[in-house]
């Protein structure tokens, strides 16, 4: 059973079929595939990560239409990406799963799903991804505001923002596309920023049909994804090597800054004081004139309270609005910890995470027999493609497979000790580097302020040691 339909439960169904997998599932709790691409539907939904790196490796797309695709097209891949390989037949929608049970007698698994099915597959894989619970800030009143509210991940395309006064509230990477497009068309924008984003310049060219008929000559693409994997990776200097190294790209952002907002005191308002690199570095060009827009306030203090057509600051001024929007981003830690499963010995993954979420290269989990995790704990990227990330578990799965099929064996549990090295080795890696040592809080870390999101490393170095899977690691049941 693969558990979700986007990037991930795509890949993993793909890779399934071509390694001779064909008795497989793929449940979906919605009525159409896509995942993050089908849920998020709001104004200048895009990838912020260039189109021809962020798709599949093993089907390159020469006609995207711009450099960051927006969300339809990157849909409509995912969508013809599960037609051309067959996997259609195989999907489920409208599964919710609501439990996932070990039998340690049947040495198997028991789904269950919200509309009363019950499965038993042998394997299952969480490709339910990070970014679609929306989250929502812990703030007075919330309930009591009567005008439309609603998260950007949920966007409420019946609610009539024109010539109406919004609010928005978060500054992170969905709000900085969709503050541009309401800005011109709302009578007053007020956008609460809690920490100042770091932004780069978003170089978003447009193909013209002569460029993509370049990209379809052999070997035009791969070498346009090639090198944007190569120019991406070299950021990882500053994320992986030493936070120093990421002065340069703090001058960038600063220049960027400079050249967009002339007026002195927005401009010390928009300046944050972390390290860059510490959360996720935005792109967009067009996010800060959107602020110096005479019907745009910036509000630096954050949200105390929201009243029935207001929202009051930490300061107690009161903003007047007839709509708000939720740019707060997920519940990224919380995706996989509030999930109903049971491993051997009744054992659940709260129990089994009770001092944090961890895996074995963000794979497996003691404990929970031939259960993968595609973007599991600490498998995040700050500086890349992330789908390059769930081709290079996706292939570790598929030997996990084939190990058991080598030793007839029922099962393989990663070992604890294996685990704990692991993450040992992890954290050694992590504590020094720039999310923890960058003097911000982000959703990369946990209540605790331990990073159980991002990767340490560069891509390469993931993909390099998840290229075999080492059976020492692994108990085998039989």
């Amino acid at each position: 059973m693969i558990i979700g339909s986007g990037f991930a439960g795509i890949c993993m169904a793909v890779k399934l079929k071509e390694a001779g997998f064909h008795d497989f599932l793929v449940l979906e709790q919605a009525a159409e595939l896509g995942g993050t691409w089908r849920d998020n539907t709001y104004p200048g939904c895009a990838c912020d990560v260039p189109s021809h790196l962020y798709s599949y490796s093993f089907e390159l797309n020469p006609d995207w239409s711009r450099m960051f695709s927006p969300q339809a097209e990157i849909h409509d891949y995912l969508r013809a990406c599960a037609a051309k390989y067959g996997i259609t037949p195989h999907l489920r929608y409208g599964k919710r799963v609501v439990s996932i049970e070990y039998d340690d007698a049947a040495r198997d698994w028991t789904l269950t799903t919200e509309d009363g099915d019950v499965l038993r597959p042998k394997a299952v894989v969480a490709a339910i991804g990070a970014l679609h619970v929306p989250k929502f800030p812990d703030v007075a009143g919330r309930e009591s505001f009567t005008g439309p509210a609603f998260h950007s991940a949920g966007w409420d395309h019946s609610a009539d923002l024109a010539g109406r006064r919004v609010a928005v509230v978060g500054t992170g990477a969905s709000a900085v596309q969709f503050v541009p497009r309401l800005a011109p068309v709302v009578r007053h924008l007020t956008v609460f920023q809690r920490t100042a984003p770091w932004i780069h310049p978003k170089p978003d060219l447009a193909f013209s049909p002569a460029a993509r008929r370049l990209l379809r000559a052999p070997g035009a693409a791969r070498a346009l994804r090639d090198g944007i994997y190569w120019a991406l990776e070299s950021r990882a200097l500053g994320f992986a090597v030493d936070p120093r190294l990421m002065k340069a790209h703090e001058r960038l952002a600063l220049r960027h800054l400079r050249a967009q907002v002339p007026d002195p005191g927005l401009r010390a308002a928009l300046t944050p004081d972390y390290l860059i690199g510490c959360k996720r570095i935005l792109v967009s060009s067009d996010y800060y004139p959107a602020l110096t827009r005479e019907n745009v306030t910036l509000v630096t203090e954050g949200v105390a309270e929201v009243r029935e057509r207001s929202l009051v600051d930490a300061a107690g001024v009161e903003h007047e609005a007839d709509a708000i929007v939720y740019g707060t981003g997920f519940k990224v830690v919380d995706a996989l910890t509030g999930r109903r499963i049971t491993g051997r010995g009744g054992v659940s993954i709260q129990e089994a995470w009770k001092d944090g979420v961890e895996g074995y290269y963000g794979i497996a989990t003691s404990g929970f027999p031939n259960l993968f995790f595609l973007l599991g704990p600490n498998t995040g990227l700050g500086h890349t493609s992330v789908v390059f990330m769930i081709e290079s578990q996706v292939r570790y799965v598929i030997e996990c497979l084939r190990l058991l099929a080598r030793t007839r064996a029922r099962a393989v549990d990663v070992r604890p000790e294996a685990q704990r090295a692991f993450n040992d080795r992890l954290r050694r890696r992590l504590d020094p580097l720039v999310w923890n040592a960058g003097g911000c809080h982000s959703w990369y870390l946990d209540e605790n302020g331990v990073n159980r999101t991002i990767w340490p490393g560069f891509t390469f170095e993931y993909w390099a040691r998840t290229r075999r899977v080492r059976p020492g690691a692994y108990e085998l049941i039989y």
